[in-house]
């Protein structure tokens, strides 16, 4: 015999419960309000756009779409892009769950752009300079032939019209689809800028969240200058990798740009508003 029973008013409330309907869930609008990753603060998405991104309550800065990177960068009728046309082949006919052919196209139709990466000459607050972005959204911003081809010809057209080059690094590496190629884009990009530093042309390479793997281990680390964003993930293997390979506990903010930037991997971090007039008194001062 069961040593508890369930009185008649019990069931007749468990009964009540299940009749009734369960409350209407409130929904929000998708794309209305944005959750800060920094401190859990809701955000209006219009509020966080105008604020370039950054939450205005901790500065955490979320990732900027690179065509308004490129906006808040670049002096307005001035940005005169180049290669645009430019696309990824697939040299090596790879296919994992789907044929890299068909990841390109996806990636074209959601990032709005044929590949990882984007070129072209403008003027910083009336300094001109030859200007590259990378572009996350176009499959994490790896980098592939065409995005080595697109750096390498940026860099050539620096040294040749004599203007300094800024990267904007945003990179998840080298491109795992196209094998030793996106490897070889890691010597490209160095050999160019070797010719660009014998030419006494400036180089400034600013970080962003987050630039690891064969991007990290190249051209982004080797600026005149090396700017990052507060609080960006940069290194070659992530911090998990490293752990599970040298069985240690990684120290607080290990890779973050505060970390580098007090062990001298780095020359300042500047916030996303401060980005533009830093980078023109830059060029103004090593031109």
């Amino acid at each position: 015999m069961a040593w508890w029973r369930k009185t008649k008013e019990e069931k007749e409330a468990e009964r009540t419960e299940r009749a009734e309907p369960a409350p209407e869930k409130k929904s929000v609008a998708r794309g209305v309000f944005a959750k800060c990753e920094g401190c859990d603060e809701i955000i209006l998405a219009d509020d966080l756009a105008e604020n370039l991104r950054v939450c205005p309550k901790c500065d955490f800065h979320f990732a900027l779409p690179t065509a308004e990177r490129i906006a808040m960068v670049v002096d307005s009728g001035t940005w005169q892009e180049r290669d645009e046309e430019l696309e990824p082949g697939d040299p090596l006919s790879f296919r994992d769950s789907k044929k890299y052919r068909d990841r390109a196209r996806s990636a074209t139709r959601s990032a709005g752009a044929r590949e990882a990466y984007r070129w072209g000459t403008g003027k910083v607050d009336g300094v001109e300079a030859s200007l590259g972005f990378f572009v996350f959204e176009y499959m994490g911003g790896s980098m592939g032939s065409v995005v080595g081809e697109k750096i390498a010809r940026q860099i050539e057209a620096a040294h040749d019209l004599r203007l300094p080059a800024v990267i904007f690094s945003a990179s998840g590496g080298a491109r795992m689809q196209e094998g030793i190629l996106s490897l070889m884009q890691m010597a490209k990009t160095t050999a160019a800028l070797g010719r660009l530093r014998r030419a006494k042309i400036p180089y400034v390479s600013v970080l962003l969240h987050p630039t690891t793997g064969g991007v990290a281990a190249s051209f982004a680390m080797l600026g005149d200058v090396i700017m990052a964003e507060p609080r960006a993930l940069i290194g070659f293997a992530g911090p998990r990798v490293i752990e599970q390979t040298i069985r240690q506990k990684l120290p607080e903010g290990f890779q973050r740009s505060e970390f580098l930037l007090d062990h001298g991997m780095l020359d300042l971090i500047v916030h996303r508003r401060e980005m533009k007039p830093q980078l023109a008194r830059l060029l103004r001062h090593l031109s």
